[in-house]
Formats: structure tokens, C-alpha cells, sequence
């Protein structure tokens, strides 16, 4: 009775778990625009199932998959070519513009020749493949859901290192990836730590701490860092579920500034502000230097929101009924909005030229531009 309790309590914490929200998402009142989200094309690679895929987008090309093992390029909305992977596919794709990559649900690392779709070589890691992979550097990095990183050879596939570290008794089940950063690859990780791998060789340059667990219980102590860090000159920004929103100086690991602040959705960062979607739903709008609060739009409350994407002097921010919102910079309030095709977007919005492309469950494709 006891386990089965705890699993409960586990999927309703679990920002990642399929079960509908409990209480019921704020209603989308009237809004006066003051500007426009304009959809520049759209096309459709399949549904994601029960996992979540993001796009790669290297220039005006769009990589993108889907549950069933589709694989597929799109420039500029036209698509160039697109291939049965042969397996099913269980993360988004990762790309620098010459080999595609995919992970499957059996620990398989899938390589693409970008021009082509043709396949280059195969690769395995230790678990599921939940996460987008990278491709930077001649590496291709990949991130298995046992969180250990993978740097494979991006010409053969030959495994180069892998980066392992304990984590805790209990963590969220999700599909944060990593973020190549120079000659460093940033991951977040369980128990609320941002670590810098470097790509050479896989050892660990430096590590911080984004939120540290609290609480009696393993379930109180979750403090996972489930989405992807920022990086801005030499200042790097994450957050962690049940944790804090933090920054720190890149080359020294110091902490310039903290928040209690929990997210698993992410943020993002401009000249001016850090910007957040919290676990409730409201997106916050924090001093980059000092981590003051300058705004809260709290008017989207349960929409189960993605990771918050800079346009300009605008703000983009996507929900689980796959509606796209734009916020002004300054004060948070809503500028435009545009529908796609009424299912969520679960992955992290991509920058697309001076646009955004989103990708829904439905396996919709949308490029947005504001206007």
C-alpha cells in the first residue's frame, strides 16, 4: 500500500506525467493586440506519442522526427527529404548541418547524412534515449534517461567518453537534453547540479549548484534541473523543479544571483532580464544582474507552459493546447497569439532566423513570425 501510495504522489508531481491537470487550466480571455504572430509555413512529421521531440534548426533548415521513426529535413516549409528510420524514435533530433541524430526507446543512436537522410553509422548507450541529442565539435553528444552523457566520434559513430555521476534515490523522468557551450558541453542534473563536461574528454570542468533537495521525505527532496541552461556572455542562467532560478559566472562557477523559483519548463535571457515559466504557470520576468522581479503575467496559470523564447522585444511562450503567446518586454502583457493544431507543445520552442518554431505533440510543424 505504502509503494503504491508513494507512485501516486510521484505522477502527480511529475510536470512530465500524462495524467490530465487536476484543477481545472485558466480559460484565454480577450486580448487587444499589438502586434501579430504570423505563421510563415507549416507542415507535419507525425505525432510524438507518449515523448516529447523538439526540432534541430541549422540555419533555414529544419530537422524533425517522430514516434513511428520518421525522419525529416524542411527548408524554408519545403521538404527536401524524409525517411522510416526503421524503429521507432523516442527524443528530438540534434544537428550541426551534416549528420542528423536520433535516439530510440532501446538505447539506440541513429546518424544521417543531413543532405541526404541516408544513414552513416549506429551507436548504443546505456538507456532510453529521452533527450534531443547535440551535435558540436566533431561530437555527437547524447544524454540516455539513466543521465549519463555520451560523446560519439560525429564522422563513426566510435564511442569517445562518457560522463557518469551518482544521483538520487528519486527523480523526475524527463527530456532535458544538453547545450553545447564552446569547448564545453553544459547538463543539468537530479539533485538540482549544473555540471560543464568538457568535450575533449569527458571530465567534468566545473560544477555549481542550481537548488539544493530539502524536505523529510525523498519526495519533498526532488530538485531536478529539467530544462535547458542559458548562456549569455560569461554568465550562465538554469532552474530546477521545486528548487531556484539561478545565474553564475561561467568561468569561475560563482553564483552572481539566486531565486527561489520552482520550473521545469526553463528560461530564457536577453540584454536586460531573465525569463521564466514557473510551475504554475505564470511567466516572470527577472533582472539579469540582480534577479529582481520586474514582472509576472499570471494569467496563463496551468496551461502546462514551455520554456519562455526571446523575439526581439517580445517574449514567446507555448501551451498544452498548442496556443502560442507573445508578451511584451516590458511589462508582460499579451501582444499577440496564434493557434496551431489544438495539441501541446511539450518541447522547448526553437529560434528560427528572427522567428520561432514550435513542434505539438500532433507532430505539427509551425515557423511564427512576429510583426
Amino acid at each position: 500500500m505504502l509503494l503504491l501510495g508513494a507512485c501516486s504522489t510521484v505522477e502527480k508531481l511529475n510536470p512530465f506525467g500524462p495524467s490530465a491537470p487536476k484543477v481545472k487550466p485558466t480559460e484565454l480571455g480577450v486580448i487587444q493586440p499589438t502586434a501579430e504572430l504570423k505563421t510563415l509555413w507549416q507542415a507535419n512529421v507525425g505525432s510524438a506519442g507518449e515523448f516529447t521531440f523538439s526540432p534541430a534548426v541549422v540555419g533555414d533548415s529544419v530537422y524533425a522526427a517522430a514516434r513511428d521513426g520518421t525522419v525529416a529535413r524542411f527548408d524554408g516549409g519545403r521538404q527536401i527529404w524524409r525517411i522510416a528510420a526503421g524503429q521507432p524514435i523516442s527524443g528530438g533530433v540534434g544537428s550541426d548541418g551534416k549528420l542528423v541524430v536520433v535516439g530510440t526507446p532501446k538505447g539506440e543512436v541513429l546518424a544521417f547524412e543531413a543532405a541526404t537522410g541516408r544513414e552513416t553509422w549506429k551507436a548504443r548507450v546505456s538507456s532510453e534515449v529521452l533527450a534531443a541529442p547535440a551535435v558540436a565539435e566533431g561530437l555527437a553528444i547524447i544524454r540516455s534517461g539513466d543521465s549519463r552523457i555520451f560523446g560519439f566520434d560525429a564522422v563513426d559513430g566510435k564511442r569517445r567518453w562518457v560522463y557518469q555521476r551518482s544521483t538520487p534515490a528519486l527523480s523526475l523522468r524527463s527530456n532535458v537534453g544538453v547545450l553545447p557551450a564552446g569547448r564545453v558541453t553544459l547538463a543539468g542534473f537530479p539533485g538540482g547540479k549544473l555540471v560543464a563536461i568538457a568535450n575533449n574528454n569527458g571530465a567534468a570542468v566545473w560544477e555549481v549548484t542550481v537548488a539544493l533537495p530539502k524536505g523529510a521525505t525523498e519526495l519533498e527532496r526532488v530538485a531536478d534541473v529539467t530544462s535547458s541552461p542559458v548562456v549569455s556572455g560569461s554568465m550562465v542562467c538554469a532552474a530546477a523543479f521545486q528548487g531556484r532560478v539561478a545565474c553564475f559566472d561561467s568561468n569561475s562557477g560563482n553564483t552572481i544571483w539566486s531565486r527561489d523559483m520552482s520550473s521545469s519548463a526553463g528560461l530564457d535571457i536577453d540584454s536586460r532580464y531573465v525569463y521564466v515559466a514557473d510551475d504554475k504557470g505564470a511567466v516572470h520576468a527577472l533582472d539579469a544582474r540582480s534577479g529582481a522581479s520586474i514582472w509576472k503575467q499570471d494569467k496563463l496559470t496551468l496551461r502546462d507552459l514551455s520554456r519562455p523564447v526571446v523575439l526581439g522585444n517580445r517574449v514567446a511562450v507555448a501551451d498544452y493546447q498548442g496556443v502560442v503567446h507573445l508578451l511584451r518586454r516590458e511589462d508582460g502583457a499579451f501582444a499577440a497569439r496564434a493557434n496551431t493544431d489544438g495539441s501541446a507543445v511539450r518541447a522547448e520552442p526553437a529560434h528560427l532566423g528572427a522567428g520561432l518554431l514550435v513542434q505539438t505533440a500532433k507532430g505539427g510543424l509551425y515557423a511564427l513570425e512576429a510583426r
